[in-house]
């Protein structure tokens, strides 16, 4: 991974996260003086957060239902692409518990947030709490061990590309796309030490693509997957995406010759052949 990746841990947000999706200031009011901050103030707190170095949090937010939101930036340069999760104290205690099993010699010394129950939505315990976060997920992420391991990266990510596949798996597309779309933003930032891992998530989106008959843009993330997989011909996604791919370029009426030579290059190499299609074989995931 990118030793330039940042992750923001950020305010709690509602169970219906509609407003949620921008960065607040601690406030002193009602729940609906937050509705009403304008989108210049949340504008420049998200530039500010952007050029700090490291990690950095943004504040929590007062409501009854607690979810924290976090924000994941690429620094070193400018990221137009910030991606946006929700997580629960109780998904950080989750994560933490695995991680500790797995990598107990290294972080016997490091402190998780204790939960608060009573008082827990004064501004001075809200800001305690936002440091306590920021400075363990700093502690996380300065660890390429455990910001690489596949229990860091699934926090991050597992949630929303369950809900995508379920969508997928439903026929409902257009929704699937959208999650698949925000989801493999996030995983380019969180797999840039193995980019294979991205292929699955390529490939629903070009499932989808194709069903919505968008057969240009199903090849183009045809073709990102494929470009992955190029030294990985025994890859379970191989050849059930060489044959997708060899369909949407007779959709489009361009030149099927390359991917027919990949085609060959397997056979020739006497390869397990494919069991399932590409949508076959992408439905079973995350069941």
């Amino acid at each position: 991974m990118d030793e330039n990746q940042s992750y923001s841990g950020a305010k709690e947000g509602q169970e219906d996260s509609t407003e949620t999706s921008k960065p607040h200031r601690v406030h002193s009011g009602d729940k609906d003086d937050y509705e009403d901050m304008n989108s210049c103030q949340a504008t420049q707190e998200a530039k500010e957060t952007t050029n700090q170095p490291g990690m950095s949090m943004y504040t929590l937010q007062k409501v009854q239902i607690r979810k924290y939101q976090i924000i994941i930036i690429q620094t070193g340069s400018f990221d137009s692409n910030v991606s946006t999760i929700e997580r629960r104290y109780s998904d950080f205690e989750k994560l933490h518990t695995s991680l500790f099993k797995e990598f107990y010699d290294e972080m016997e010394d490091l402190v998780f947030p204790k939960k608060i129950l009573t008082g827990n939505f004064m501004d001075e315990v809200i800001l305690e709490r936002k440091l306590a976060f920021q400075d363990y997920l700093r502690i996380l992420y300065s660890m390429e061990f455990i910001r690489t391991s596949r229990m860091f990266i699934d926090f991050l990510t597992r949630p929303e590309l369950e809900e995508a596949y379920s969508c997928l798996r439903g026929g409902q597309y257009t929704k699937a796309l959208e999650g698949l779309l925000e989801a493999v933003a996030l995983q380019e930032k969180l797999t840039k030490h193995r980019p294979i891992q991205l292929v699955p998530t390529l490939c629903a989106i070009l499932v989808c693509h194709k069903d919505l008959e968008n057969f240009k843009s199903a090849f183009e993330f045809g073709e990102k997957a494929l470009q992955r997989l190029e030294k990985h011909p025994g890859h379970r996604y191989y050849l059930p995406l060489l044959e997708t791919m060899i369909s949407l370029v007779y959709e489009l009426g361009r030149d099927f010759l390359f991917f027919q030579k990949k085609m060959e290059e397997r056979k020739a190499k006497k390869l397990p052949q494919k069991m399932l299609t590409l949508k076959e074989l992408t439905v079973q995931e995350y069941v």
